[in-house]
């Protein structure tokens, strides 16, 4: 049996949770304020934390912070897990990095309950306070975190990136950024870059593949005048740029090697030497790399430094391809056709259009080879071209590229991203309404249903529906079905 402390201002789902946890054989306390937590935990020890983000006064993050550094002296801090209704990249990455052990999104099931004291239970906190000096650097409003975490869409695998986002921003080691083209690479180094303690230095970013190789010494690490013909000045260099900052090497797979050698020597000694210079300058950077390549092989072909990889990859993070993050393309299509709207024309912002039911099927079926850059220029596309309010999927067949014989050899071998099935059986005009409207006459219909088979018992009727019961109360009073 653990003894557990719930913080939450949510009277139902406090009691539903606290429920469950004593049901589990455990022993729980709840409180239901940041500072009420806080003041518990000073005065007992507890095996665990559930910790709600959204509260009045002290909100999740800074009670965490809060904690953290009123237990530091503690040898044992119990590991804390962040709620939240309001999931987005922002929260999850910050809470990360304050060093909570996991943030999971609400409603959470009983079997989520299960998993995660599984795996914090049997796992103690570092003593160390793994936040930035002073806690939070502001706080994080929560209108503005998608545009301050940059990642739209909340499907699992998107959140296991924010969540090692947040945990590789509290280092200062070295960061490999893993994926396909398009996936976004350069957006997770702006995100480590901005949740860590460098948010106030430079961002350098420089691709590697863009730069003939006779230059991309010198772009790196500068040069003093006549150091060749045409330097008729000094030069920094991006290392010398990004001084107390960080420095994104991108497509580093395509550096040359003479250059890998020269990375290799400013990782491990923290200094660079111009060109046509003897003397070394002192650089404070992180380095994060990027590659779309697979750096291994690379190695054993001999094509890139083994020494160097094994530098780079102390902290590595995969992005996955947007085939395989299906719950976020229809979020991130919404928000690409939102920022075309807003960025078309000189005058007032112009209305976004909208999705079909046929539009979402189309981009749910597509193998994007391109990724989540590829969608980007897909709704651009349909913004400025397609001049009816709502996209359908014929406007996005016409207006997808065509695919490369490369990428289509390389997709042919993937599963099918959806498998044939047989048409739903659902009333016609449903296929034909915008998905809103349809999205909300199935949850009407899926309560209506779970409340009949319960005969009315809510608790279990949402237990059924896999959601909490405050969430099925706001529906059920929404859908008029008190």
């Amino acid at each position: 049996m653990a003894r557990l402390l719930i913080i939450d201002d949510d009277d139902a789902f406090r009691e539903t949770l606290d429920e469950t946890l004593h049901g589990l054989g455990h022993e729980a306390v709840a409180c239901a304020s940041g500072q009420a937590g806080l003041d518990a935990l000073r005065q007992a020890r507890f095996d665990a934390v559930f910790l709600d983000h959204r509260m009045p006064g002290m909100d999740g993050l800074e009670t965490l912070a809060a904690m953290r550094a009123a237990l530091a002296h503690q040898k044992h801090l119990p590991p804390v897990i962040v709620l939240t209704a309001y999931a987005s990249g922002g929260n999850t990455i910050e809470a990360m990095r304050l060093g909570a052990f996991d943030h999971l999104a609400k409603p959470i099931s009983r079997q989520a309950v299960i998993d995660v004291l599984a795996r914090a239970l049997r796992t103690e906190s570092p003593a160390a306070d793994t936040a930035r000096p002073g806690g939070l650097s502001r706080p994080l409003k929560e209108q503005d975190e998608e545009d301050a975490s940059g990642f739209i869409g909340a499907s699992e695998a998107m959140r296991e990136v924010q969540k090692r986002i947040g945990l590789a921003a509290a280092s200062t080691q070295p960061v490999l950024v893993l994926g396909e083209t398009g996936t976004g690479k350069e957006m997770v180094a702006r995100a480590l870059h901005r949740h860590s303690a460098r948010a106030v230095a430079p961002f350098i970013a420089i691709n590697c593949a863009a730069i003939p190789k006779e230059l991309l010494e010198s772009e790196l690490f500068g040069h003093v005048r006549g150091a060749f013909t045409g330097a008729t000045g000094d030069r920094p260099g991006c290392f010398r740029a990004a001084h107390g900052g960080v420095l994104l090497l991108d497509e580093i797979g395509d550096m040359d090697a003479g250059v890998q050698a020269k990375i290799l020597r400013a990782l491990q000694e923290g200094e660079v030497t111009p060109l046509g210079s003897h003397k070394t300058v002192r650089v404070d950077v992180r380095v994060v790399a990027a590659t779309h390549r697979d750096l291994a092989a690379a190695v054993r072909e001999g094509r890139f430094r083994e020494d160097l990889f094994y530098r780079l990859d102390v902290l590595a993070i995969h992005l996955p391809p947007l085939r395989e993050r299906l719950a976020d393309i229809i979020p991130l299509a919404e928000h690409f056709l939102r920022r075309a709207a807003a960025q078309a024309g000189t005058g007032a912002q112009q209305p976004a259009k909208a999705l079909s039911a046929s539009a979402a099927q189309w981009l749910l079926r597509h193998s994007w080879p391109g990724n989540v850059r590829e969608l980007q220029n897909l709704m651009a596309r349909c913004h400025a071209l397609v001049r009816h309010r709502v996209v359908n999927a014929e406007d996005l067949a016409s207006g997808a590229a065509p695919a490369t014989t490369a990428a289509a050899t390389a997709t042919s071998a993937l599963p099918a991203v959806l498998p044939a099935a047989p048409p739903p059986v659902l009333p016609a005009d449903w296929l034909d309404a915008e998905m809103p409207a349809a999205v909300e006459r199935l949850e009407r219909l899926m309560i209506a249903h779970a409340l009949a088979r319960s005969q009315g018992n809510r608790a279990e009727a949402a237990r059924s529906l896999g959601i909490h019961r405050q969430l099925l109360y706001r529906k059920m009073a929404q859908y008029g079905l008190g």
